[in-house]
């Protein structure tokens, strides 16, 4: 799918991020997160823009892109008013759909049709491991796992569902 409006101006944000951290601006917490959980959140989007239940997906990438920006140009603000207006200028050119940054065409690993609502997280081992295990960890928390390869797996359920099934899932990186 070609890039959409979204799409550049996550990409936007993410460079302001990287050159606010060069110049040695404090970033708050949430905010590398919420980047990371809306490129996930576009990407799942992206691989079923059809489903009528990826609408309110669409409000929540909107909702945290905007969210992000504020935060990001207030602290561009304070490096100066021509720095916030040139983020401010790309930004404005991305919303119009100007292709602003080039960026490297990767497909995303999502499984089309994984319900919405749905956490999903990846993990990789050092080793394959056992699916018997993991079955066992999946019924205990009401999971789904699927492995991609040997030594990677998908977990989709609920969100606490999936935290509690990765701390089952965690001790055996300590085999």
């Amino acid at each position: 799918m070609n890039d959409l409006p979204m799409d550049q101006t996550w990409l936007i944000l993410v460079d302001l991020l990287t050159d606010l951290r060069k110049k040695g601006k404090q970033i708050p917490k949430n905010i590398p997160q919420d980047i990371r959980l809306t490129k996930t959140t576009i990407n799942l989007y992206k691989a079923d823009p059809e489903n009528p239940d990826m609408l309110k997906e669409l409000k929540r990438i909107n909702d945290f892109l905007n969210s992000i920006q504020d935060t990001l140009l207030d602290l561009a603000e304070e490096v100066g008013d021509d720095y916030k207006k040139e983020w401010t200028d790309k930004l404005l050119r991305a919303s119009r759909g100007e292709r602003v940054v080039e960026k490297e065409e990767t497909s995303p690993k999502f499984v089309v049709g994984a319900p919405a609502g749905f956490t999903m997280v990846r993990v990789t081992f050092k080793e394959p491991i056992s699916e018997e295990r993991l079955n066992d960890i999946a019924e205990e928390y009401g999971i789904i796992i699927e492995y991609e390869e040997d030594d990677i797996i998908a977990i989709y359920g609920d969100k606490d569902s999936v935290k509690e099934s990765l701390k089952e899932i965690a001790s055996f990186f300590n085999e």
